[in-house]
């Protein structure tokens, strides 16, 4: 049976093999995509053994067409390997190296020596160093370590993923929720005081609206009752400002505009949300979204600077979307939909109804049956 070849590359890898990992890698590049798990590997592996021979060019070259890898933990790595071989060089001083004086002018020393060495053994010379790859200075130990530290951040710190649900329950009343989940299984500081503060139990922090949490301490929920539109779109925005406060990131308020018109029969609602994360910086792991349930891709409008995707329902109706949100831009959202009345149809039905009960009761009159009487 034959080996596989990315585990024959991280032993060579191990070994310092750094052209045996290119030989056995190169010719699969083409054969594995890198928005897979496998090809992304196979990059990274090829992307470490350019470093270990000093081609950190052809590395980062490797590295960016990774960022748009659908797993998660291989695009961030990749993405934080990439912020290291993009970092700026910095020049050393000169009081970080001995130089040492010009001994051209200077007496030589063979005479006075030569009796010694005459009498001395001779030594052998020592043997050559081993070889070794071109390195720049001052690349090596310290883009080795600085590596090893965002990985194991990357590792330690986990994957955050945040989904705020904007839900519609009928003409006039919304409630909003927030799903944090954490890849590590336990809370993220992060996550921690974000809970506390929605629940009002943070020291300087109004509540932004009735929040209650539920979930364990890695996946938690927290959501509002079924609110008036307003109170609740209210309730998301301040808790958007407290997400902000907390992450020490000088966010925009969002921009939420609400317009809601009765037609008897349904509700025509249309609704405006901006969020403005220009602040906030890309950082590997962090994944945010808006839910939207139950709406149809029809409702919306515009949808900014990322496309709206249909999510997976938990009831099978989908009828849920997923706007993914943008750290560094500017993002909007724009939708208008019809939401029917219940009491507006009952009432058409019963107007529709009426006079076809009226006309059969002419039609029974005329016929000399009468008007319908009680029994005796």
């Amino acid at each position: 049976m034959a080996e596989d070849p990315l585990a024959e590359a991280r032993r060579a890898l191990d070994r310092g093999e750094y052209g045996q990992v290119l030989r056995l890698l190169e010719p699969l590049q083409e054969e594995r995509s890198p928005l897979t798990a496998a090809g992304a590997e196979l990059r990274l592996l090829m992307a470490t053994a350019l470093m270990g021979q000093g081609r950190t060019d052809q590395a980062a070259a490797c590295c960016r067409g990774l960022v748009r890898c659908r797993d998660a933990t291989l695009r961030a790595q990749a993405k934080a390997l990439l912020l290291v071989l993009e970092a700026p060089e910095l020049r050393r001083p000169s009081n970080w190296s001995l130089t040492l004086p010009d001994l051209s002018g200077t007496t030589p020393l063979e005479g006075v020596g030569a009796g010694v060495s005459r009498r001395s053994r001779r030594r052998p010379e020592p043997p050559p160093p081993p070889p070794v790859g071109p390195t720049r200075a001052p690349v090596g130990f310290a883009v080795v370590v600085a590596v090893v530290l965002v990985l194991l951040a990357a590792l330690l710190g986990g994957c955050m993923e945040v989904r705020t649900e904007l839900r519609f329950e009928g003409p006039g009343r919304l409630q909003v929720s927030h799903q944090l989940r954490s890849d590590t299984g336990t809370g993220t500081p992060w996550q921690r005081r974000f809970v506390a503060a929605l629940e009002g139990h943070a020291e300087g922090i109004p509540a932004p609206g009735p929040f209650r949490p539920s979930g364990g301490s890695g996946d938690q929920l927290v959501s509002t009752p079924v609110l008036p539109a307003l109170e609740a779109l209210g309730a998301l925005a301040g808790s958007l400002e407290v997400a902000g406060r907390l992450s020490g990131v000088p966010l925009a308020a969002p921009v939420v505009v609400w317009e809601e018109r009765n037609w008897l029969l349904g509700v025509r609602q249309h609704l405006r949300l901006e969020l403005d994360l220009q602040a906030l910086e890309a950082i590997p792991g962090l994944d945010l979204a808006v839910v939207l349930a139950p709406v149809r891709p029809a409702a919306v409008l515009r949808a900014s600077p990322a496309a709206i995707a249909a999510a997976p329902a938990g009831d099978g109706s989908g009828r849920r979307l997923l706007w993914p949100l943008q750290p560094g831009q500017v993002n909007v959202l724009e939708l208008r939909c019809w939401r029917w009345s219940g009491l507006g149809l009952g009432a058409a039905a019963v107007g529709l109804v009426l006079p076809l009960v009226l006309g059969l009761q002419a039609i029974r009159q005329r016929l000399g049956f009468g008007l319908p009487e009680l029994p005796a």
